[in-house]
């Protein structure tokens, strides 16, 4: 196995909303939301944190694809679009943040929410594997978090999604399957 667990892992789950699991991707999105629910039932089992993060907009920066689109930067996205699956089974003990970032810490309290909660490490999974999840993994990679990657519990367009995994990811932590954590949580 590629992934090993810290002592308090945290699991952080990237954009499973209903609005964004509409665009195409290279692996179904059924399969993604139930690995990353079966993660987040074993991290609770475990006592473990869970991160729901979901996105409401975007940084206020102009972009080319934003001005083809017609999306201007910094607009909140319809409340409807925003609210996370129901398959993770949200509870509140979970950690819930609200990101208008490609990633999850720099405009969100995430860092202080996870030191607190005593995490080394971040275990990722989510949408969009080269927008959502790589930027949360850059920061959190600077920010001293132990890394790891879930990925068969990501997706993106296919090209995109390899070259995250194939060339990006072994730079900023471990790759692994949501078996092999499941493996190493029950052998805790």
């Amino acid at each position: 196995m590629s992934i090993q667990l810290e002592q308090k892992p945290a699991l952080v789950v990237i954009d499973l909303q209903v609005g964004i699991l509409g665009y195409p991707a290279a692996h179904p999105k059924e399969q993604i939301i139930a690995n990353s629910a079966a993660l987040a039932e074993a991290f609770r089992a475990h006592g473990l944190p869970v991160v729901l993060v979901n996105v409401d907009g975007s940084a206020v920066g102009r972009t080319d694809r934003g001005k083809a689109t017609g999306r201007i930067g910094g607009r909140s996205l319809a409340a409807e679009t925003t609210v996370l699956v129901p398959e993770l089974n949200q509870r509140p003990s979970d950690i819930t943040v609200t990101k208008r970032s490609l990633g999850a810490f720099l405009t969100t309290d995430l860092d202080a929410k996870l030191k607190n909660a005593g995490a080394t490490q971040i275990v990722l999974t989510g949408v969009s594997t080269t927008s959502g999840v790589e930027s949360t993994a850059r920061s959190a990679y600077d920010l001293g978090y132990h890394v790891a990657f879930v990925t068969d519990a990501m997706t993106d367009n296919l090209e995109a999604h390899n070259a995250s995994i194939e060339h990006q990811f072994p730079k900023l932590g471990e790759l692994g399957t949501t078996a092999e954590v499941l493996e190493l949580l029950t052998a805790r």
